[in-house]
């Protein structure tokens, strides 16, 4: 309890009538608490969504993504597209086969550290050249920075 310094002349009523300056935080606490809960009983009701019954739709499906395009670059130099060994000279051929059937899909370039970095860059031009126009190279993760 906060008292004011001053003269205390023995009169209870003077001590009474001066501002009492503590917080009393019980009330926020209480209307807290009472949201807390209230939102805990309404989040899952939030996620379930409203029930509707769609309309049937005549329009085909959208099908299965198509597999990954992966072009894995070994240590020796060769070259496998999927799980299939290629040869650099038909590589051209089969990616621009590839992006005929397959459309615009999205490349995983995987090179093994030893690879020179003209060698992944030839690569990935030859993917560009085929009209492939999203081309990731993967990594291993390492550990966590400081």
């Amino acid at each position: 309890m906060a008292v004011s310094p001053g003269f205390f002349d023995g009169d209870d009523e003077a001590l009474d009538a001066r501002p009492f300056a503590d917080i009393n935080v019980t009330p926020l606490v209480d209307v807290m608490l009472v949201l807390l809960v209230v939102f805990m009983m309404a989040a899952p009701l939030m996620v379930q969504g409203v029930p509707i019954e769609l309309p049937k739709n005549a329009g085909a499906s959208l099908g299965r993504p198509a597999r990954p395009v992966i072009l894995s670059l070994t240590r020796d130099g060769s070259l496998y597209l999927r799980d299939e060994k290629l040869d650099r000279a038909e590589l051209a051929g089969r990616l621009h086969a590839l992006h005929t059937n397959e459309g615009d899909a999205i490349v995983y370039v995987r090179a093994d550290r030893a690879i020179a970095y003209g060698e992944v860059m030839d690569v990935i031009g030859r993917f560009r050249t085929s009209g492939f126009t999203h081309v990731s190279l993967l990594s291993q993760p390492g550990p966590a920075g400081p």
